[in-house]
Formats: C-alpha cells, structure tokens, sequence
C-alpha cells in the first residue's frame, strides 16, 4: 500500500493515481492523514478492494505522509562512513536525539534558511502503526505502517554551540523535517532492510548509501528505542544519514538560497527541496 498526503486528505496511491480514501470508503476512514495511523491495520485490510475514481497525483498538492507525529526520533552516527568522516568510533548503543513535530514539512517545500550554516542529511524516515513497547526485534516490522524519504536538516551552529550540544534544537527549525512524497508499507519492497538512499545538491551527488549498511537496522531501532519510550502510532524514526555532509567536507559547504536537494529512496520516492533567502539563526 501507498498513501499520501494530498492538500490534507489522506489517498491511496494506485497506478490510475490518487483515490480519495473517505469518499472510497463512504465515510469509514476519516480524511486525516495523521488519524490513518490509529487504524492501520483496519485500513490495510480495507485497501486492497478499494474502489471509486481515482484523481490525478498533482505532486505540487502533497503534504508529509505524516503531518503530525506526536514523537520523532533522530538517530545520529548510523552509517559507519559517516561515523568515520565524523572521526566518530562506532556506537555501541543508538545515539538519539529528537525533531521537535514542528519541523515536519511537505515533500517539495521551498525552506527558509535561518543562517549560512544549514547542513543536508538524506534519511530513510519509518512511520510506527501501532504500539510498541517492548518490541521484540525479530517482530519489529509488524510495527512499522511504512517508510518515506526524509531530510533530517541541520543548523550547525546551534547544534554544536556550547556549553554542551544542542542536536534537537539545531535541528528543529520550520521546515527542517520535510518528508515524502509518499508512505510505502513494507511489503511494497523486496528487501525494506536494503534500500539505495541518495541525494544530489544542484545535480551533484553528495550522498548514495544502501540501509543494509546501517549499524542499528530499522528492527534494531524499534526494539532497542521501544525498550525504553512507547512508540506511538504514526510516530517518526528518522533512522541516520551516510556520509556526505557538508560540515565535514574540506573545505565546508552548506545550503544558500537557490539550491536544490534531491533527495531519493529507491522504491519509496524523491523529494525536490529548494532554499529561500536567509532569516536569522540566533
């Protein structure tokens, strides 16, 4: 299954386009794209024999798959070549930090950079469809609606300003966590635990790794962060970026107003984010 967020209304994406999934069910599921997750597996079930007319998919019109999550997480340091470009040693346990909800934007937004230090991080972004506390890891994915692209974007000067590191809020900003274009569940992909991410800045790549490189899998992720917080229905894991950033390049090289990130997951979609002119970082 495929949904998306089509000018606030929950669709399910079909090769004939988008089907209005309140109108297809003749009221049974709200429109809300948030309230879907509550009813998940209600709505997988439902999806496959889903009929009515399907609309045109004006990628323009899109918003997050999910618009609203009540928690997103953000794991740092979880491909070893960013670990390393970061001289960083491997983490023995998750390192995780959090995008405050706010900072959750649409697919193709056009972002306001708050200073002339906003850096890329290309992510593939899990959606949780139902709760989960305590989560085995071998029954993790039975947790996860599906997965989307995401940009975990960065302001570094604030994230790293003393006297101690300020990931969440450097990482915060409006618009700093736009995700999509779509939510794939699972089952739509070969192998959802060995997924090419990538991304290009102004057509150049800078970014391409695969997830089975990732040291703490999705199903690693679930269990280990379930151990300690309940995940929630269409909660957010933005699960860590490859190598590729701009702060450790030599020299550094961060976001200005008219550049382009494409920013990929194959078999899940690409996100077309553009830069307007700088505001103020504090």
């Amino acid at each position: 299954m495929r949904t998306a967020n089509l000018a606030g209304r929950l669709v399910l994406v079909t090769e004939e386009g988008a089907l209005d999934v309140e109108s297809a069910s003749d009221g049974r599921f709200s429109p809300d794209p948030q309230t879907a997750f509550e009813r998940w597996d209600e709505l997988r079930a439902w999806a496959p024999d889903a009929e009515g007319e399907a609309q045109p998919l004006d990628e323009a019109r899109l918003g997050p798959p999910v618009p609203h999550p009540r928690q997103v997480f953000g794991i740092g340091m979880n491909y070893a070549g960013h670990a390393a470009e970061a001289g960083i040693d491997l983490p023995e346990f998750p390192s995780v930090f959090t995008k405050f909800p706010t900072s959750i934007a649409a697919p193709h937004a056009t972002i306001a950079l708050p200073s002339e230090r906003v850096d890329w991080e290309v992510e593939l972004v899990v959606a949780i469809g139902r709760h989960a506390a305590g989560v085995a890891e071998r029954d993790a994915w039975a947790h996860v609606a599906g997965v989307t692209v995401g940009q975990d974007l960065s302001e570094r000067r604030v994230q790293m300003r003393p006297p101690v590191p300020q990931f969440s809020l450097g990482k915060s900003f409006p618009g700093f966590g736009p995700i999509g274009p779509l939510l794939v569940t699972p089952d739509e992909l070969a192998d959802p635990d060995d997924l090419e991410v990538s991304c290009t800045l102004n057509g150049e790549v800078v970014q391409q790794a695969r997830t089975s490189d990732l040291v703490f899998s999705v199903p690693a992720l679930v269990a280990q962060l379930s151990a300690i917080v309940p995940l929630l229905p269409g909660d957010l894991i933005f699960t860590g970026t490859p190598a590729g950033i701009g702060a450790t390049r030599r020299p550094q090289r961060f976001l200005t107003a008219g550049d382009e990130l494409v920013s990929s997951v194959a078999g899940v979609g690409t996100m077309h984010t553009r830069f307007a002119v700088n505001g103020s970082a504090g």
